[in-house]
């Protein structure tokens, strides 16, 4: 008769589980620590070793934008370089807009590039002669019954003209309307500072207080008609005060109109919003960032 195994009791199988436990605990255990070794080693990495992509960010991430819609009408390359020249030197990126490309869908997405400063070389008009009557802000888009029908039905776009007679020949373009700023707009802006160069543009301040509801940070606009050449030259000076001289918006504005003079035919002046609130704003750059940084890093005062 054949010698039969003998059969494992009970604890003999509870021991070869305890031990199969065992060794399947000790596998998950070391490849936890190895996981965590290898996550910690790759955090002290990325602390010690940044990526240039962000260092690049954090020390060039000033944008400002030229929007020359009057390029069309009265261009003037000096204006444009020596305003380039003024922001590059203070390490801004600057994106230049010929009028052709200033048209509605321009507009809408406006505030989705992140400018820190928008310069808008625009032709403006009052909508009307009515009291208060809101600012209108020029396109190269010619104007059609046709597009855009929900904003025009509301008053967010409508048909502007340069002259009478343009308009009685059918002659039109679309302008943007503060409503159109408010709720037509893409997204928002970041702290955004507006220097409105074109006509009206703080005559009342429907305009800027639509950008500013949008979160732009403050808005510099003429309290009446100007022409080409004053507002050119006027902003020029405004640019050195703001971004050169790192002054605040209120002597900036001051020391422009004081060294420029009001419009030599129709006498306005420079104004700024939201009055008091941004008095003492330092447009921000390069510079004063890493100052501010270090302030920081080493708490002082």
């Amino acid at each position: 008769m054949k010698n039969r195994k003998k059969p494992k009791g009970t604890k003999a199988e509870i021991r070869a589980y305890k031990k199969r436990l065992q060794y399947v605990a000790a596998i998950v255990t070391v490849a936890i620590l190895v996981t965590i070794i290898a996550f910690s080693s790759f955090l002290i990495y990325s602390y010690l070793n940044p990526s240039p992509k962000q260092n690049t960010n954090s020390t060039t991430q000033l944008k400002a934008a030229i929007v020359d819609h009057l390029s069309l009408t009265a261009p003037n390359q000096t204006f444009i370089q020596t305003a380039t020249n003024i922001l590059e030197t203070a390490n801004y990126t600057v994106d230049y807009y010929p009028g052709e490309e200033v048209n509605v869908e321009f507009y809408r997405n406006l505030p989705t590039h992140g400018y820190d400063l928008i310069i808008l070389r625009v032709h403006s008009a009052l909508e009307s002669y009515e009291e208060v009557s809101p600012v209108v802000l020029f396109t190269s888009e010619r104007y059609s019954m046709d597009k855009y029908e929900y904003e025009q039905l509301v008053d967010r776009v409508g048909a502007v003209a340069y002259s009478r007679e343009e308009s009685q020949q059918g002659i039109a373009y679309f302008g943007i309307l503060p409503k159109f700023v408010q709720h037509s707009m893409k997204q928002a802006f970041n702290n955004t500072v507006v220097i409105m160069m074109g006509c009206d543009g703080l005559k009342y301040e429907n305009m800027a207080k639509a950008f500013v509801e949008k979160s732009a940070k403050a808005y510099i606009g003429w309290n009446g008609s100007v022409s080409a050449s004053h507002t050119d030259q006027a902003t020029t000076r405004l640019l050195q005060h703001l971004i050169t001289e790192k002054q605040t918006i209120k002597q900036a504005v001051e020391n422009t109109n004081n060294e420029v003079g009001p419009d030599p035919v129709d006498e306005s002046v420079l104004l700024y919003y939201p009055n008091t609130l941004v008095d003492n704003y330092i447009i921000p750059n390069i510079a004063s960032n890493l100052i501010l940084n270090a302030r920081a890093c080493l708490q002082l005062p």
